[in-house]
């Protein structure tokens, strides 16, 4: 009667494990009387409870018992394990968990000792549970369990892989950046210099990179650079000859020769020093690399090879294949346009060299540009002062934003009709009397505004001359707006001082500015028409180059003369000297009826400058943001009160 009864006892303890998958059928296969916890009839009703629950659990749960951290989970949680199922299931966690029980031990005290629980979102940890020391990402919590006493008699541990998210996000970072990055490259070695450096910067799955790239002459590969790579794992060659690629004694040698991607194994390469595991350290030295030789789409030539090292903490599967497949996409993606840009800039210059015919064909159809942008503005304007108050602000600044951009478009056209005008003969200037010193000083101010909300001063200092100045006051307009507007465009700091003063029988108009300055042998091209100055500090480095050539144009139509002066780093000033009377213009353009205006006014110009003032304020606060401690250097160390400037603009016609 006593052995029924014992064998009822065992048959209703076991009734805990009841269901729970594979893992109940194994916690009840499981003879309990050889692990810590004993038997199941002695068990408490805490623990018994506790299992009954993470058995019927479809989340990923585990309870850790006891002081000596005995563990039970169910179907969910055992992939966690991996090779160290099904040994970790009742027995000490310490024992199988000994690589990070640093990180595990304290969690686990603080939740027996003060009975609160612990939460970890995305904790990097490096496990060896598969062979090799794995990183690994976890969420998870710690619960306190109370026994019938009302003591902390285990954990519950609820928990979540993360891996897969937090590295694809990484990965997706790191293309992202180096995409962006590349699209600035201009030549093949920026390419190689930046890719080098942004991919650097994830060294958790890129541990080294090489690359080489193809010489001028087709024939050669040239190492480029390197990044993470050990001296003491192989000497990389300087040049590479692709013929004779199947014959070098180099690891990566045979992607050269096959076009196709390689997995080189460089620690089992018999001129490198064998990197075995070391379990003890999380940053293991990488003893495997992929090969990817670089091709254009749609072509067999091999323009360069990607080698990059494959993280010991990481499997190659076939998500981190195509990670670097990826990466060598966007390298010759790149490197393919690099060249095109090459391309378009000599056919830009060949462009700049179009003969009187192709000018008059612009001038012929003029009107044909001209109207649709003035169809387009008008109801645009119409459109935005009718629904004012109506649209969203989101809305608005949409149509703003189109208005804008039509207004620099319509301002652009008129820029190439004044040219193909001048180019033409077609050029219909009306010279008349002005004040120029009072109608210089007036689109001066259109400027101050936006100018002094940048940090810098305008000085306008224009004293009232003793006789009239013979001008086309469009024409005027244009090269004083053209020149304050660049003054601005270059300069960070200081001051942009407008003068107009007679200088005998001349007058003399100068426009200073305290910004990047010009280099000196960019100063003999600064008024050829398309030349743009590379690689200097500006707001923006949108334009067509050709505000400078057609301010030149401009003052030659009335006589006058334009010139530069500078010094890098210190500012830059340019000077228009016109003749006064009118004996130097065509007496048959003098006072007549005004022609066809190709002025857009200084709207477009101070909508402009307002414009590459909000995109230097962005990337600014973007730097602080981003935790830069410094300021630029283009940036006024203090900060500009706002100013509202209601300007009445009379145009004479």
């Amino acid at each position: 009667m006593d052995s029924l009864t014992e064998n009822k006892k065992a048959a209703l303890a076991l009734d805990v494990f009841a269901g729970g998958g594979e893992m109940g059928e194994l916690m009840r296969s499981l003879d309990w009387s050889q692990t810590p916890l004993g038997p199941v009839e002695s068990w408490s009703q805490s623990l018994r409870t506790a299992v009954s629950i993470c058995l019927s659990s479809n989340f990923p749960l585990c309870l850790l018992w006891g002081q000596e951290i005995i563990q039970l989970y169910n179907d969910s949680y055992r992939p966690i394990c991996g090779a160290k199922h099904p040994q970790t299931l009742g027995s000490p966690g310490q024992e199988h968990w000994s690589e990070i029980w640093h990180i595990l031990d304290p969690l686990f005290e603080g939740v027996f000792q003060t009975g609160q629980p612990a939460y970890v979102e995305d904790m990097q940890m490096f496990i060896n549970r598969n062979g090799y020391l794995e990183e690994v990402y976890l969420t998870f919590s710690f619960s306190p369990i109370r026994d019938e006493s009302g003591e902390v008699a285990g954990i519950f541990h609820p928990i979540m892989e993360t891996t897969a998210q937090v590295i694809s996000s990484r990965r997706l970072r790191t293309l992202s950046d180096l995409g962006t990055k590349l699209g600035a490259a201009k030549t093949l070695e920026e390419c190689c210099q930046i890719a080098i450096a942004t991919l650097s910067h994830n060294a958790a799955d890129i541990p080294f990179v090489v690359l080489y790239l193809l010489a001028d002459d087709g024939k050669r590969l040239q190492l480029c650079g390197t990044t993470g790579w050990d001296k003491d794992w192989y000497a990389l060659p300087r040049v590479i000859d692709i013929s004779a690629s199947e014959k070098l004694e180099f690891p990566f040698a045979q992607a050269i020769h096959t076009r196709q991607v390689e997995l080189v194994e460089i620690a089992s390469h018999k001129d490198c020093n064998s990197v075995p595991l070391n379990t003890e350290l999380p940053k293991t030295k990488p003893v495997s690399a992929l090969a990817l030789p670089l091709i254009q789409p749609g072509q067999d030539r091999l323009t360069g090879l990607l080698i990059a090292g494959i993280s010991p903490h990481l499997w190659l599967d076939s998500d981190y294949r195509r990670f670097f497949e990826l990466v060598a996409g966007q390298l010759t993606t790149a490197m393919t346009n690099v060249r095109a840009y090459e391309e378009e800039r000599l056919r830009a210059e060949a462009l700049a060299e179009l003969d009187r015919a192709k000018t008059a064909f612009f001038s012929n159809v003029s009107h044909e540009f001209r109207t649709p942008l003035t169809l387009m503005l008008n109801p645009l304007e119409q459109v935005i002062a009718e629904t004012h108050g109506l649209l969203q602000p989101e809305q608005r600044e949409q149509l703003n934003i189109v208005q804008r951009n039509a207004m620099r478009l319509h301002k652009l056209v008129n820029t190439l009709l004044d040219f193909s005008r001048i180019e033409a003969d077609r050029i219909q200037a009306v010279y008349e009397p002005t004040d120029l010193a009072q109608f210089t000083a007036e689109l001066a101010s259109v400027f101050r505004s936006t100018i002094e909300t940048a940090g810098l001063q305008l000085i306008v200092d224009c004293p009232p001359l003793s006789n009239s100045v013979y001008v086309d006051r469009e024409m005027w307009e244009k090269i004083v707006l053209n020149l304050i507007s660049n003054a601005f465009k270059f300069t960070f700091v200081g001051e942009i001082v407008v003068s107009l003063h007679p200088i005998g029988d001349k007058v003399e108009l100068k426009i200073r500015d305290t910004g990047t300055g010009i280099a000196p042998q960019e100063l003999p091209r600064i008024f050829e028409r398309f030349h743009r100055i590379r690689s200097v500090q500006a707001r923006s480095h949108e334009g067509s180059g050709i505000g400078l050539a057609l301010v030149a144009e401009l003052v030659h139509l009335h006589g006058g003369t334009v010139n530069v002066e500078s010094v890098l780093g210190r500012g830059t000033t340019f000077t228009v000297t016109l003749p006064t009377g009118s004996s130097h213009l065509p007496s048959n353009q003098i006072s007549t009826s005004t022609p066809a205006s190709t002025s857009v006014g200084a709207a477009p110009y101070v909508q402009e400058a307002q414009q590459w003032q909000k995109e230097e304020n962005l990337w600014f606060w973007g730097q602080q943001a981003l935790g830069a401690t410094k300021t630029p250097q283009h940036t006024p160390p203090h900060a500009s009160p706002l100013r509202i400037l209601l300007l009445m603009y009379h145009r004479h016609l």
